[in-house]
């Protein structure tokens, strides 16, 4: 069947997850107290869900945002929303009601679900854009699923064109406000019938689903691959190493942040024994550190396999499932995507093993910001490259490596700092955990390079002995005034850190 702009049937996402099911009894999901959901159920519940969502008064184009726990009502009301031609809008449950008004008002949903102890701060909210509330709890009771218990199951799929909206996700600004990606239903189905295939996925595979699903990764990557592939998840309401590596026995792949694999690490439970049913470990949303690859290797046997998105593009690059995969690099352009690397000044593209911008361009690419257009013409070339904020170099073996976002660029005296590389020499050190490098303002400099450290407890590394182990190693003017040890580095719910709170720390350091 042709997925990609297959103008004869239905390019809604769920059409093109659902209409073509071989067996309505094939296992889609199972959870820890015992339910087990057929593909037939996930059709049918969603026909209920779409029914309840259409009788709120939503309409096809309509946003529906939702800021709920993780669970099965959940995902399925992300389907349901899609399936009756709306626009899923998922809030991180951890937003307070000061933050949620920005999204709500930007946004203008037609209906906000919440959990039930929110309701009344988002009824004050919802009002002021006429939007309608439903509650879903953790437990998955609430008004909505109890509206659905009396709706019907039939529900005739809204058809939509490969370019309509099937979804809005804000990004996780660190600077400046959040903005609403637009993501179409062809960013999505291609994107995933990609990872079906370069990731091998098949209707055997079982995934431990352990993500948060307001996110691109356990949103997008983890359940639509999993649905595509006809494959089942056996889906955890949080992160639980114990138990992952319990249920190990019985799955094949596990997508994880680097938070995953550094507290899997931890727990003496993981051996080659425990992982010996697995067949893959994925790992994104943030750089996995090198020394965490290898031990993860050198523990399981396995090498995990790191892949680069965002939540404007979805996946651009993955490590290859045969093949190297490197430490530190997060592999070659998917099927249909194209990477470049370029002067992030001139826009010029730049040779191999050349630091610069990385753009990417594909069907994977979000359509714009909502309601941003200058800031939308502004991220993109003229030949339709998105301009992706993260700087890198493409190596001559054609993997890409990510070295931060170009606003952790440092410049100090004149000169560029890529954090990365400073990063990568302060890892290297016994004792060392972690390491954030970052510029703050210096009187002399414009910027002072500055590492934030993290090291094992009971090591007893000193300011002077790192210092004195980069001398000689990075040129003078990448070398750190200042080396700062912490307990741990701040990090946002993908487990990235964030480098603009320790800026903001550390800011009056070299300014008297």
């Amino acid at each position: 069947m042709n997925h990609f702009g297959n103008t004869t049937m239905n390019a809604n996402l769920f059409s093109r997850l659902f209409d073509d099911l071989d067996d309505a009894g094939r296992l889609a999901i199972e959870t820890l107290d015992g339910q087990r959901i057929t593909y037939g159920d996930l059709i049918a519940f969603s026909g209920r869900l779409a029914n309840v969502l259409v009788a709120r008064g939503v309409k096809p184009g309509d946003r529906v945002a939702v800021q709920v726990e993780k669970s099965v009502p959940n995902l399925v009301l992300y389907l349901a929303t899609v399936r009756a031609g709306a626009v899923y809008l998922p809030l991180n449950t951890a937003y307070t009601l000061n933050e949620l008004d920005y999204f709500i008002t930007d946004a203008e949903p037609a209906l906000v679900v919440c959990d039930p102890s929110k309701i009344d701060g988002i009824k004050a909210l919802a009002a002021k854009v006429g939007a309608k509330v439903e509650t879903l709890g953790a437990d998955g009771k609430g008004t909505l699923t109890e509206a659905a218990t009396t709706a019907k199951p039939e529900f005739t799929t809204v058809a939509r064109a490969n370019d309509d909206l099937a979804a809005i996700l804000y990004t996780s600004g660190t600077t400046g406000r959040s903005k609403g990606a637009m993501l179409t239903h062809d960013n999505l189905a291609s994107n995933s019938y990609s990872l079906v295939d370069y990731w091998r996925f098949t209707d055997k595979d079982v995934l431990i689903h352990a993500l948060p699903i307001y996110h691109t990764h356990g949103l997008f990557v983890a359940s639509n691959v999993t649905l595509f592939a006809r494959a089942s998840m056996i889906f955890l309401p949080k992160f639980d190493p114990d138990l992952i590596i319990k249920l190990m026995a019985r799955a094949t792949v596990l997508m994880g942040v680097p938070t995953f694999y550094t507290r899997l690490l931890q727990n003496p439970a993981l051996t080659k024994q425990a992982a010996s049913h697995m067949r893959l470990f994925i790992s994104g949303s943030a750089p996995l550190l090198a020394d965490t690859h290898r031990e993860w290797s050198a523990r399981t046997g396995h090498a995990v396999l790191e892949r680069y998105g965002m939540t404007e593009t979805n996946m651009n690059t993955s490590n290859p499932y045969d093949g190297d995969r490197v430490p530190g690099a997060v592999g070659h352009a998917l099927p249909g995507v194209s990477v470049r690397v370029t002067d992030p000044d001139t826009g010029k593209e730049l040779p191999r093993e050349t630091i610069g911008m990385i753009e990417v361009k594909g069907s994977n690419v979000f359509k714009g910001y909502w309601r941003m257009p200058e800031k939308t013409k502004a991220e993109f070339r003229s030949d339709g490259f998105f301009i992706t904020g993260d700087i890198g170099k493409i190596d001559n073996n054609d993997y890409v490596h990510i070295l931060g976002r170009g606003k952790d660029l440092v410049i100090s005296g004149g000169f560029n700092v890529y954090p990365k590389e400073i990063e990568s020499e302060i890892d290297a050190m016994p004792g060392v955990v972690e390491t954030a490098v970052i510029g703050v303002p210096h009187t002399d400099f414009g910027e002072g390079v500055t590492a934030v450290v993290v090291c094992n407890k009971g090591a007893s590394l000193t300011e002077g002995q790192v210092l004195k182990a980069l001398d000689g190693r990075l040129a003078k003017f990448k070398m750190p005034k200042r080396v700062i040890f912490v307990d741990e580095l701040p990090r946002n719910a993908m487990g990235k850190v964030q480098k603009n709170i320790l800026r903001d720390a550390y800011k009056d350091i070299y300014v008297k």
